[in-house]
């Protein structure tokens, strides 16, 4: 008897533990928003690179100094995104 018992309580545990494997595949945690474009992506893995070994003189969490990278990169690349607007030309009259 006690075979018996060891195999229900295996068995038992090996059915848990599939089921909460399963749920949690099913489901997975998002800890961020999907890509949305090129430039996106491009400046998350420069703050996922540069978190660590940017300067923190205010004791800030790493999130918010990775929010701040982002963002600077975000606003950098849009800057250089748009097109330099030039003043009228002038035209000489003959």
């Amino acid at each position: 008897m006690p075979i018996l018992r060891t195999r229900r309580r295996f068995s038992a545990g090996l059915w848990s533990g599939a089921l909460i494997g399963l749920v949690l595949a099913a489901n997975p945690a998002r800890a961020e928003p999907p890509i949305r474009s090129p430039e996106d992506a491009a400046c998350r893995l420069e703050a996922k690179a540069k978190v660590f070994s940017a300067p923190n003189p205010r004791g800030l969490e790493l999130e918010e100094i990775g929010r701040q990278i982002y963002y600077a990169c975000m606003s950098r690349i849009s800057a250089a995104a748009q097109p330099v607007k030039r003043g009228k030309r002038r035209h000489r009259r003959r």
